[in-house]
């Protein structure tokens, strides 16, 4: 029997074991710290508030230099919010506690600010109350449609918070009687669009449930 018989009796040659290969770690994800540099913008901000109010409320608001100090606390403040936002988007820092913390130092800001003015008889009570309600009630939807998703923030909704930023920082500023005007008017504009906002809001956040629940079948 040659060498060619012999390997047909004694089968094919068994395949070669695999060889095994180790297989990488993949990296685990990265975990963002809690006191990261835009979530302590946003605690900064909260903590100007009380810092604004014995600035605006100090000598019953009507030293020019300690209205002049409550301006730029509420100025400073004001940039953080945008800040805080471009940094977390940028860097990747966004946290559940930023996303709770930074509405309501934004809140917390713009409502003590209005109160303050009403409070000193410079601002009519009826604007702070229209303000606050629209706030308070677009918070409340949040929570009301937050299961079938998130209403993102609009263009209307961008400017009317510039729109009130301005008009705040132009009640807060002692400006000469001549300019009293773009105080009024900004405010007026701030009125508007905090209302018409206000309503799309309401209309999105009901078409959006009504997609949710049109999705489950109910």
């Amino acid at each position: 029997m040659g060498p060619v018989d012999a390997e047909l009796l004694d089968g094919p040659p068994a395949a070669p074991e695999p060889v095994a290969q180790a297989v990488p770690d993949l990296p685990e994800p990265t975990r963002v710290p809690l006191l990261n540099v835009a979530n302590l913008l946003t605690l900064s901000r909260l903590l100007l508030v009380p810092v604004f109010l014995l600035a605006l409320f100090a000598e019953d608001g009507a030293h020019t230099g300690w209205r002049l100090v409550a301006f730029a606390v509420f100025a400073i403040a004001s940039i953080t919010d945008h800040i805080d936002g471009r940094l977390a988007r940028k860097h990747g820092l966004i946290t559940d506690f930023g996303k709770i913390v930074d509405p309501i130092a934004d809140k917390a800001l713009t409502g003590a600010a209005l109160v303050g003015l009403s409070a000193l008889g410079e601002l009519p009570w009826w604007i702070t109350l229209v303000i606050a309600a629209r706030e308070v009630g677009v918070t409340l939807l949040r929570f009301w449609v937050i299961r079938h998703g998130v209403i993102p923030a609009s263009r209307g909704g961008k400017v009317k918070t510039l729109t009130q930023i301005f008009a705040i920082g132009a009640y807060l500023l002692p400006l000469p009687s001549w300019l009293e005007p773009v105080a009024y008017v900004s405010m007026g504009a701030a009125v508007v669009l905090t209302v018409v906002t206000g309503v799309d809001y309401v209309v999105r956040a009901v078409k959006l449930r009504a997609r949710g629940l049109r999705a489950v079948g109910q």
